[in-house]
């Protein structure tokens, strides 16, 4: 019997399922209904979002995640280009993502140019890969490179536009089923100079990166930290990659400069930098001039003013990890008396405001509670604004992405999808979303979502009534008070109009209760919380000098 084939649209959700793909996460138009109804019958769970900017930070979130590629749907026209911050997002912060775009019939349309933009080309400066599918025929091979591409070091965002009438093309072809391709080793001779110039140095040290977050290395940095005993600082993107109640554990690079932590670093002879690229805001200035670098990832350096390698060792990172315990041995002549003093000072610091009882509440004691409640395992899905610098400087992260921020388009307004795709894949774990009340209103409607999915869920949104991070640079600047300031609904109300819970904290001692009843119930909750944030030019400017002169 001849075989009468399939609707494209059909074997493309064929080919996802071939793929591995969970979710499909988006805002579907009139030019890709043959598509959804294709994922209608799949085993394809599709989550309808509320904006598509929801959705894309919901895919890359899947994507940073699972180390396989996020999905999300828009149509074309205003669809796809309300996917562009969140491709952005992905691009940048190096999560495997699939973005599909319908569009109008591109054989023969009878709407001229309406809603018609080149997507495509929007596309092609933020992504890996753009195409358009010309041909039913060709969407396996078109969807197996898209994925390939997307998850491959480095990894990012890729873009398909599927036109409505390829979408209802008969076809033949099957899914091209996905084979494991390994990384290949580091080079042995580049393995050998980098343990050569560790070996050699006074005062060597660790840098990890977002590069690093990749699930194999955590056992072979354990191993290569344990023989060594060398310190180690993170990025805010790296945080969780090892567990940072380590004691070679020196703190977060949340600052610019200046911190006790940079300290450390400027003091290093050998900066052993893992898993790092210059899309995340650089650590400290890294040259020959002021260090020696060992640049340890799975693709080459980027090269710029603040980022030049000494030697570069690339490959898959845990193989050299794993090569390097092997053959290096810890010298007599390594003294990290100075990093751990900066490490003393640093937590002395913390602990020093960790109980302060002033309302609105500070970061700082806001950060204590935090910690104090969240299980090891405990996920935070971070927005952007002034509070992600001081959680990144002031909360461990015990567990691998259990602090997801994004130090690298930092965009506001991702905090809250994030965390839904977070308790999507990790339903038993706790999920703490922290937004400030400028980002949290950015995607506020997802909250329907979160609630239609019916997890559980906890927001903490932090009032300070302005945009908090650039008043602070404005303030830093000598620059009068002006065009920052916006008012706020009664976010309680808010929350309750969406049937999720609120709460409002009204005093100091009001916050780790309250926050212990949301983290213990089910559902989704909303807390109000305001937030002072007057002192921290002073705390991370003049009071940090002062005692930076002390160690």
């Amino acid at each position: 019997m001849k075989d009468t084939g399939m609707k494209a649209a059909e074997l493309f959700v064929k080919c996802l399922e071939a793929e591995g793909v969970e979710y499909v996460f988006g805002v579907p138009g009139e030019e890709n209904l043959a598509f959804l109804e294709a994922l209608r019958t799949s085993k394809i769970t599709f989550v309808t979002t509320r904006h598509e900017q929801g959705a894309v930070f919901m895919a890359a979130t899947f994507g940073r995640l699972s180390g396989k590629a996020g999905v999300a749907l828009s149509t074309l026209g205003p669809g796809a280009t309300n996917l562009v911050t969140g491709v952005a997002f992905a691009q940048l912060g190096g999560m495997p993502l699939l973005v599909i775009t319908g569009q109008k019939p591109i054989k023969r349309s009878k709407q001229g140019k309406f809603q018609i933009i080149d997507v495509v080309s929007m596309m092609q400066p933020i992504t890996k890969l753009s195409e358009t599918i010309v041909s039913g025929e060709r969407i396996p091979s078109l969807v197996r490179q898209a994925i390939k591409v997307a998850e491959a070091e480095r990894p990012g965002a890729v873009h398909l536009e599927f036109p409505e009438d390829i979408a209802e093309e008969i076809v033949t072809a099957s899914p091209i089923v996905p084979e494991k391709i390994r990384r290949p080793a580091p080079d042995q001779k580049s393995i050998a100079q980098a343990v050569e110039i560790i070996e050699r140095s006074r005062h060597p040290i660790i840098i990890i990166a977002a590069g690093a977050n990749r699930k194999l290395i955590r056992k072979q940095l354990k191993e290569f930290l344990a023989k060594t005993g060398i310190p180690f600082a993170t990025t805010q993107m790296g945080k969780g990659v090892e567990d940072e109640s380590s004691d070679l554990f020196l703190g977060t690079t949340a600052l610019s400069s200046g911190d006790y932590v940079h300290r450390a670093l400027e003091a290093a002879d050998t900066v052993i930098m893992l898993g790092h690229d210059i899309a995340e805001k650089p650590p400290i200035i890294l040259t020959p001039e002021t260090h020696t670098v060992l640049h340890i990832n799975f693709s080459p350096a980027d090269i710029d003013d603040i980022y030049i390698p000494t030697l570069e060792v690339i490959g898959d990172v845990s193989h050299a990890l794993w090569a390097m315990t092997e053959q290096i041995r810890p010298q007599a002549h390594w003294n990290f008396d100075y990093f751990f003093k900066a490490q003393k000072a640093l937590r002395a610091n913390i602990e020093a405001h960790a109980q302060a009882s002033d309302f609105p509440l500070k970061p700082e004691r806001i950060i204590a509670d935090l910690r104090s409640l969240m299980p090891n395992d405990g996920m935070l899905s971070l927005d952007n604004g002034m509070y992600k610098i001081w959680l990144a400087r002031n909360y461990p992260a015990y567990e691998q992405n259990s602090v997801l921020l994004d130090n690298a388009l930092a965009t506001m307004g991702a905090g809250l999808p994030s965390g839904i795709a977070a308790k999507l894949i990790y339903p038993e774990r706790k999920v703490v979303v922290i937004a400030g009340d400028g980002g949290f209103m950015m995607n506020v409607a997802e909250l329907e979502t979160a609630i239609r999915l019916k997890i559980d869920l906890v927001v903490l949104i932090l009032c300070d009534g302005e945009y908090g991070m650039i008043r602070w640079k404005q303030k830093d600047m000598d620059l009068a008070d002006y065009g920052l300031g916006f008012g706020n609904p009664d976010f309680v109300r808010l929350a309750e109009s969406f049937g999720a819970v609120g709460h409002r904290i009204e005093s100091a001692d009001d916050f780790k209760k309250t926050l212990a009843r949301a983290l213990a119930g089910s559902g989704v909750h909303v807390i109000e919380c305001p937030i002072d944030y007057s002192h921290t030019n002073r705390a991370l400017g003049e009071d940090l000098r002062e005692a930076l002169d002390h160690i």
